[in-house]
């Protein structure tokens, strides 16, 4: 665990969940710090038999309305009761006296998450590869069939002009993190402003569907136990959740992209043979999915660009993100040859 988690008084935060969730064992909670991302910080409570996952913001300060753990919430609320594989929120705190900053703890979904490798169990990757890609795909088109109206997430978002926000929200973002100058890119940011698709249908987008966001079964490959990470989830275009999907679903001869990647190895589905399957699977149009794409690789290489802006200036000390700027220039590239119909 970092230091600044060492810091978290958690015997005030065992106190505080034996006061909220009925039950709990009498043991001494035990907390361990899963492995450390770009974004919020995940914490593993075990108290006897009975493990929870503590979500709060990153130390030091973030962007307003950034790390919003009270809407996640909210969000597992409305969504766990009809789609299982969200995991089912416990309790939310935003009691200072307790942390420094908001927080919400959920169930543990047992399985593991693919991030670095692929567990020895899985057989490699040309057994494992297409049964994870094949599950990855029925997992996004389960998640977009569910009733977002039964589901209670009607107020959760706004589905009229939803792309168009979503692109110049993404490009305001951009502006106000820029450290570097970057050629043709106000070629693609126009590109993107003008050449909106129609949205022709509204479902749960979760905004940030991976690999690394699902809870995998330890022997199974493709069967999927838990989808993480809620934070942005939202309703408007399913695509947009198709175009990020495949903008994460690396390959081979990608340059430095900035993330962990698997789906590099051998057995995996293509970006090509991604799309085609989802949408054989699906029965939707993807007649304009460079469009949804080369948004995907713009939105990362936008998220990378504020962590990176919070380094420059001082607000983050972690290393790693010292060189984001090289990642960054890549998928902005990455950007432009979809735009170009030069990728998929």
């Amino acid at each position: 665990m970092d230091k600044a988690s060492e810091a978290i008084d958690w015997l005030g935060v065992e106190r505080y969940l034996h006061q909220s969730i009925p039950h709990l064992p009498a043991d001494e909670m035990v907390v361990k710090q899963f492995s450390e991302g770009y974004s919020n910080l995940t914490y593993l409570l075990e108290i006897g038999g009975w493990k929870g996952v503590l979500r709060r913001p990153p130390f030091g300060e973030v962007p307003p309305k950034a790390h919003d753990m009270k809407r996640e919430f909210q969000i597992l609320e409305k969504v766990h009761p009809i789609f299982s594989l969200a995991p089912k929120p416990y309790v939310y705190c935003e009691d200072l006296a307790v942390m420094d900053k908001h927080f919400y703890v959920m169930e543990k979904k047992e399985g593991i998450v693919v991030d670095h490798e692929l567990p020895e169990g899985y057989g490699g990757s040309r057994n494992s590869g297409p049964l994870i890609s094949a599950g990855v795909i029925a997992t996004l088109i389960r998640l977009q069939s569910v009733d977002y109206e039964k589901a209670g997430m009607v107020s959760m978002g706004k589905p009229a002009r939803f792309l168009e926000r979503q692109v110049s929200g993404w490009i305001r973002r951009y502006e106000h993190a820029k450290t570097h100058e970057y050629s043709h890119l106000g070629d693609l940011e126009e590109w993107l402003r003008r050449n909106l698709p129609v949205t022709t249908e509204t479902t749960i987008v979760h905004n940030d569907f991976k690999l690394n966001n699902m809870v995998l079964d330890t022997h199974v490959p493709g069967l999927i136990h838990g989808v993480l990470d809620w934070e942005l989830s939202t309703i408007g275009d399913p695509l947009l959740d198709v175009g990020s999907s495949i903008v994460y679903w690396g390959e081979a001869e990608d340059p430095d992209m900035g993330i962990n990647v698997v789906t590099n190895q051998p057995g995996f589905f293509s970006r090509r043979e991604f799309a085609e399957a989802y949408a054989k699977e699906s029965g939707r149009d993807l007649t304009d999915i460079n469009y949804y794409v080369s948004f995907g690789f713009y939105k990362l290489a936008v998220i990378l660009q504020q962590i990176h802006h919070r380094w420059k200036i001082g607000e983050q000390k972690d290393e790693r993100f010292a060189q984001l700027n090289v990642a960054i220039a890549n998928l902005f590239e990455m950007a432009e040859e979809v735009r170009l119909g030069k990728m998929l």
